[in-house]
């Protein structure tokens, strides 16, 4: 398999399984996903810099008005069952949609969710 085989498949992954694979990553080759994070002194008297979060959790707040149309966008946006996002969806508020993604694809999900309805929140 090359390279671009291999990148294409990567291509058709969904965000969890994406998790999935980065986390088997980590395990067989003991390495992180994570970017370092540098930590600069601003002086004596000045508060220390916040450091930069790198991993979202994507959380759903409110199902809002459109609870059948939030449940096909948890589904388009993750590897679950109906039944399995329907009762994810029904656990909102505090519900855990995708959790360690980078900010883009935690901003992807969010606004998928939030075109179809919910309320999403970024954790």
């Amino acid at each position: 398999m090359s390279i671009d085989e291999i990148m294409e498949a990567i291509d058709e992954l969904t965000v969890l399984e994406l998790v999935e694979l980065k986390d088997k990553l980590q395990e067989r080759y003991g390495v992180t996903a994570a970017a370092p994070v540098a930590v600069a002194a601003a002086g004596a008297n000045a508060a220390a810099e916040e450091e930069e979060q790198f991993s979202f959790t994507v959380v759903l707040d409110s199902e809002g008005d459109s609870k059948i149309q939030v449940i096909k966008a948890v589904r388009e946006v993750t590897s679950l069952g109906l039944k399995e996002a329907k009762e994810l969806v029904e656990a909102a508020p505090d519900a855990v949609v995708a959790e360690e993604l980078s900010k883009e694809d935690a901003e992807k999900i969010q606004k998928i969710l939030e075109e179809a309805g919910a309320t999403v929140k970024l954790t």
